[in-house]
């Protein structure tokens, strides 16, 4: 996706790029999927939030808790303050495109049928920490720096102690090192034992990662609103990367080395569905070793981070019908904007699918989650999916068109056969997500449903755009590789950076390069 962000910025890039290099109906398909795919990170969210809530109180019932959460979300995601606010503004022209290059804020009324050009980001500082160190794009209030700082809060109180712990640096002075990769072993066998058992547990832990594994596609969103995007987005790019190592790789490692996969605490957390931070294996970990200070302080963590992922699920599902309908692929009704350029019904819509977060108020939160993960791990690989066979078109359609790739902002790296990695193994995963289902007595129609209900909806969907529109799917020569480039190189020709208001923004402008 860097390649082809840093070559074309627009909005909705990989959903739009799917249009564009492959086929129309198959960029629909790949829209509403994307659509679906963050419309039910929401409602998981939430059911998050109040599951992690009522680890330190059951006072507020969980319809109540989750009322609340869905009434801030709709506050700051139709406020001015946080949509309507910016310093570069953009404009959006019925095509759906993004015209980089103005910098006077033109307003057009509703009768005149165009959209109001807003940017969406609250401040330059913003941009630059959501995309230099590329966490994901999040659209409330002071979210660029406020994640960034929450990450490095994470690293700091979860991270680096669980490597402290296991060289002695706990009550007990116990090195216990890799101790439990011994006894009883690195790999949890899961619904059979041996071999087969291990399998399917490693297994279980790659469909799970692949539900979690997410950074680009988020990052991609932002590329039509970023300033100066053939400079910051493959930097973003870059850091999203480091950053998934760290914390995922890291992060996995740390829960091996402290808890064994049998221990009692954390068994027994998992199969009465303890709430909150109480499941968690850094806080058993911690319990362990007699610090009991962990568990208080890994709930807020996740608390703050669940509702802030919350938040921003919004802005991106919201905004990926608002490019859909701007193409005229969604009802007109969602290309309406507040007179701030907030897109209202687009909005009102992901809240309204996040009302699924009260079937948790008469079902358990973990059968609830697991649905919810189920639909998004399924979405999530069709994405990467279409993400990889749009990148191989695009290779094609430069080859055959005698674009050199080494004249492009940014080359990826090991290039076609990373995507082709990407894609067979993505493309394989969809498909076994819920194999569980399929094993004696684990039969669930819930579960069946939630896993493979994308898997029929996305050729249904690109079928029948495509005997409705008669698209065709293109060939090489006949890609348009260079709509909308000469206005981004006009654009980067004519930046000037933004000088800073204050000398906040300066320190924060020369740390972030």
């Amino acid at each position: 996706m860097a390649e082809l962000v840093t070559y074309l910025p627009i909005s909705s890039p990989f959903i739009r790029f799917a249009g564009r290099y492959v086929d129309e109906a198959f960029g629909v398909a790949a829209g509403y999927n994307f659509f679906v795919f963050e419309a039910a990170l929401v409602p998981f969210e939430i059911v998050a939030c109040n599951v992690i809530i009522h680890y330190w109180s059951d006072v507020i019932p969980a319809g109540g808790v989750i009322a609340i959460i869905i009434c801030l979300y709709g506050y700051v995601n139709a406020s001015l303050r946080y949509f309507g606010e910016g310093r570069k503004p953009v404009k959006w022209n019925r095509g759906g495109d993004i015209n980089l290059g103005l910098r006077l804020v033109e307003r057009k009324t509703e009768q005149d049928n165009l959209l109001t050009p807003v940017n969406v980001w609250q401040s330059h500082q913003h941009l630059r920490s959501e995309m230099v160190w590329g966490v994901r794009v999040l659209a409330g209030p002071g979210q660029g720096g406020a994640d960034h700082r929450l990450d490095r809060v994470h690293v700091r109180f979860i991270l680096y102690p669980i490597f402290i712990t296991m060289l002695g640096g706990n009550p007990q002075h116990d090195r216990f090192g890799f101790r439990y990769w011994r006894d009883p072993g690195s790999f949890a066998p899961l619904y059979k034992t041996g071999a087969t058992g291990r399998f399917l547990g490693f297994l279980q832990c790659l469909i799970l990662a692949s539900f979690t594994i997410a950074g680009p596609d988020y990052v991609s969103m932002a590329a039509g609103e970023a300033e100066n995007p053939r400079v910051v987005m493959p930097r973003a790019y870059n850091k999203v990367f480091g950053r998934l190592m760290a914390f995922f790789v890291l992060g996995s490692l740390a829960v091996g080395i402290n808890v064994p996969y049998n221990d009692k605490e954390l068994t027994e957390a998992y199969s009465t569905g303890a709430p909150g931070a109480a499941a968690s294996p850094y806080v058993v970990a911690m319990n362990r070793l007699g610090i009991t200070v962990m568990p208080d302080i890994v709930n807020a963590l996740v608390l703050s981070a669940s509702f802030s992922a919350g938040n921003s699920y919004v802005y991106c599902a919201s905004r990926s019908l608002f490019g859909l309908a701007l193409e005229g692929k969604a009802p007109k009704i969602f290309t309406r904007c507040t007179r701030n350029g907030v897109p209202i019904y687009c909005v009102a819509l992901v809240l309204l699918i996040s009302l699924l977060s009260f079937l948790q108020v008469s079902n358990s939160s973990a059968v609830v989650l697991s649905w919810f993960v189920n639909l998004v791990t399924a979405s999530q690989l069709i994405n990467f999916t279409v993400m990889s066979y749009t990148f191989i078109c695009f290779k094609n359609a430069c080859e055959a068109q005698g674009l050199s790739r080494d004249s492009l902002p940014y080359k990826g790296f090991g290039q076609p056969y990373i995507a082709w990695y990407a894609l067979v193994l993505t493309f394989t995963m969809t498909f076994v997500g819920g194999y569980p289902v399929f094993l004696s007595g684990q039969w669930s129609i819930p579960t069946f449903l939630f896993s493979y209900t994308m898997i029929a909806v996305f050729p249904i969907l690109f079928v029948g755009w495509k005997l409705l529109k008669r698209t065709k799917w293109l060939k090489p020569s006949e890609v348009d590789l260079y709509k909308d480039v000469e206005e981004i190189e006009e654009y980067q020709r004519s930046y000037v950076p933004t000088p800073p208001r204050n000398k906040l923004q300066y320190v924060l402008d020369k740390v972030f390069n």
